[in-house]
């Protein structure tokens, strides 16, 4: 059930949000997509603390990978 919400919420933010930001992901899949990809196939309490590492490291200085797939 949170999951779905947040998978909502998430569509909601790429299609009405975001086409009126600045792109500023670093990373492909998107961090948005990725989180949604990760709800789906994980499930919420799974999927936190990725989701949360992955947006805490999208920033410029980041040394991670910019591909970054859902494993």
């Amino acid at each position: 059930m949170m999951s779905k919400i947040l998978i909502y919420t998430i569509s909601f933010y790429q299609r009405c949000i975001s086409p009126l930001t600045w792109a500023s992901c670093r990373y492909y899949p998107t961090c948005s997509e990725y989180s949604k990809i990760h709800l789906s196939k994980y499930g919420f309490f799974s999927s936190f603390i990725p989701i949360l590492s992955r947006f805490l490291s999208c920033h410029p200085f980041s040394k991670r990978n910019p591909w970054d797939p859902v494993r």
